[in-house]
């Protein structure tokens, strides 16, 4: 039953993480706009906003699709975990760990679930697993 249900739950996962990224990856372009999140982390301390911002803003947009699609997942899921490093470096440390005064827990999560989503190969349903089975079967025929 578990090995059954374990494409489907990282699918879940990937999903649900995926999305998130996604969206306020989405968010630095459609709503603050990528002069509004260099303005953001210029005011954060971020070195080389200018060029940090639409770099974060591509990484999260294309990481989030990556994730959801179970492509490229240990480049992904690295770059993701990265990118909420730095948002606890340079964010939300300052404001502790509890995440209703600024902290950082919200990120950390979103960077293990990044980590763990990364190192798991994705499950039957990644884009990465279908490919590899592709590749497997070719070279067995060939």
């Amino acid at each position: 039953m578990i090995d059954q249900a374990r494409p489907v739950v990282l699918l879940l996962a990937r999903i649900a993480i995926g999305v998130i990224f996604l969206v306020h990856g989405y968010q630095k372009f459609a709503t603050m706009g990528i002069a509004g999140t260099t303005k953001f982390f210029e005011a954060a301390g971020i070195p080389l906003a200018s060029v940090a911002a639409p770099a974060v803003a591509v990484l999260e947009v294309v990481g989030g699709l990556a994730l959801i699609l179970g492509a490229a997942l240990p480049i992904a899921g690295t770059l993701l975990a990265l990118d909420m490093v730095g948002a606890i470096v340079f964010v939300h440390a300052s404001g502790g760990f509890a995440v209703g005064e600024g902290g950082y827990e919200y990120v950390l999560a979103l960077a293990a679930a990044s980590l763990a989503i990364g190192f798991t190969g994705g499950g039957a349903l990644a884009l990465d697993s279908v490919l590899g089975r592709r590749r497997g079967a070719a070279a067995v025929s060939a």
